[in-house]
């Protein structure tokens, strides 16, 4: 692991999870009260979920734009200083606590934006610069294109779907200040306010973990504008898609849709679209989380019309010579390889050539199994540890689904864990069980723990982000107020008792 790394505690909770006025968590002052809370409580990073646009299905991991940011995110609150948008337009974009409403949140905040946007002076030298570097060409014509046609980017006329140079030419100049330079804007409003953040978070000491998806989805300036890139066939549709086969989360497997690389290509090119993205990544966090890194030794290739991922073949990744190609050209970025799911010696060993730190869940750890990888007594140093992760029940959800008998042996169990790693942690409820796993993570050897916010505050299944294979009813958690004294209090009392 990079010396760069110091033995610490994080807290999960993504951008979006924030509690505001505004229907969902923003770049605005309570992410800065939040980071506060951190510093105060001896927190040293802070994970967060991709922050790129989302797009049908609101997740995270299915983006317009892999190097986008989030117009969700955009501060208003800064939009109404600038004189952008007036107070009664902010007032206008307030929306009830709790979780996000995904489909009002669309109807109302372009239109909140696209005020500030006609109100805002377009030759502006830095935002003409920022159009000038034509980073975000693709996706402000991409955009621009959803905009007039809707529908997948494989139903656009032809000449549009193909990205014919005259014709993106004509459009371009058709759409240029309606629609291209509104995209354009977004991108640039949510670049300076994220720089002003890490900014301030950086200066607390705390280091921003940010989350890399292995894929892209289909429907996106990313594969439009780089269809070579892709196993796509003649008619520019994908002849295999992504996802895993039967495991521990779901029984049919996991059908994520996203196409898959054309690796023979990319590595033809130099990887530079990786480089590319990779070298976004690192200006928006501090600390990469790759996402699926089995996928990058092996990836499982499922027919394009299959219903399920319970057929599908192992095909192999690019392996080293991708990280090799990274380091030449990136330098050591600091970099979580995301190993959970089915691994073989070839992906253990892949982990180990590249020195990341691999991923370990507590959660998982209390079956019986002596041997168990996730056990904190098994837990090596080169690792991060979760208590669990998005994808996973909150930990009381994970415990209050056990009867009174499991639930008992589970203590009995989570004590002997404890005991292997010098922790003593009171437990009668299963709230008592939440904070004694959190500390278990805490007292492991692991040089990073990371404890989700829910898990702090004890909260129930109700405060779950993701479950994984459902398309509906997902990302949707909010906190209703910044997190207590009394739960920040446990948490910065065992941050300091086990040295983190």
């Amino acid at each position: 692991m990079s010396d760069n790394y110091t033995r610490g505690a994080g807290v999960l909770c993504h951008i979006s999870s924030l509690p505001n006025k505004y229907g969902i968590g923003s770049l605005g002052k309570e992410a800065y009260e939040f980071a506060d809370i951190l510093k105060k409580s001896h927190v040293k990073y802070w994970q967060v979920l991709p922050v790129p646009q989302t797009g049908y299905g609101d997740s995270p991991y299915q983006s317009v734009c892999c190097n986008s940011g989030n117009p969700y995110f955009i501060d208003l609150e800064s939009l109404k200083d600038e004189g952008l948008i007036d107070a009664e337009e902010l007032q206008s974009a307030e929306a009830p606590a709790g979780k996000i409403n995904y489909a009002a949140l669309y109807e109302s905040r372009y239109k909140i934006l696209r005020l500030a946007y006609a109100r805002f002076n377009l030759r502006d030298a830095e935002f003409a610069a920022f159009v000038a570097r034509g980073e975000y060409e693709d996706y402000a014509l991409f955009m621009s294109l959803k905009e007039r046609f809707g529908e997948t980017f494989d139903c656009f006329p032809e000449a549009y779907k193909r990205k014919e140079n005259l014709a993106m030419y004509e459009f371009k100049q058709s759409v240029y200040k309606s629609d291209y330079l509104f995209w354009q804007f977004v991108q640039f409003v949510f670049l300076k306010q994220w720089k002003k953040f890490k900014s301030y978070v950086n200066s607390l000491g705390i280091k921003i973990i940010g989350d890399l998806p292995l894929y892209v989805a289909y429907d996106s300036c990313d594969v439009w504008g780089h269809p070579e890139f892709f196993r796509l066939d003649e008619d520019l549709k994908p002849v295999a898609v992504a996802g895993v086969p039967p495991d521990y989360f779901s029984e049919k497997g996991q059908l994520w849709g996203n196409p898959l690389y054309d690796w023979d290509a990319l590595s033809a090119a130099n990887y530079d679209w990786w480089i590319e993205r990779m070298q976004k990544a690192a200006e928006l966090y501090d600390i990469i989380r790759i996402d699926h890194f089995r996928g990058l030794e092996r990836y499982y290739a499922i027919p394009a019309d299959s219903q399920t991922a319970e057929e599908g073949v192992w095909l192999p990744g690019p392996g080293m010579r991708l990280f090799n190609e990274i380091r030449r050209r990136l330098g050591d970025l600091e970099i979580i390889a995301e190993d959970l799911g089915i691994l073989d010696a070839g992906v253990h060993k892949l982990r180990a050539r590249t020195g990341f730190p691999g991923m370990k869940i507590l959660q998982f750890a209390f079956d019986g199994n002596e041997e168990n990888p996730y056990l904190p007594k098994n837990i090596e140093e080169n690792s991060v540890v979760y208590t669990g992760t998005h994808d996973n029940d909150t930990t009381l959800g994970f415990i209050s689904e056990m009867t009174e008998e499991e639930f008992r042996q589970f203590k009995t169990k989570l004590r002997s864990a404890l005991s292997d790693v010098g922790a003593v942690f009171p437990m009668v409820s299963r709230e008592d069980a939440v904070l004694a796993l959190d500390a278990c993570a805490l007292a492991s050897k692991a040089k990073i723990a990371i404890i989700p916010v829910q898990d702090i505050l004890t909260l129930g299944t109700d405060a779950r982000m993701n479950v994984p294979s459902t398309p509906s009813g997902n990302w949707q958690f909010r906190l209703e107020s910044m997190p207590d004294r009394l739960h920040t209090a446990i948490l910065k009392r065992n941050i300091d008792k086990y040295k983190r």
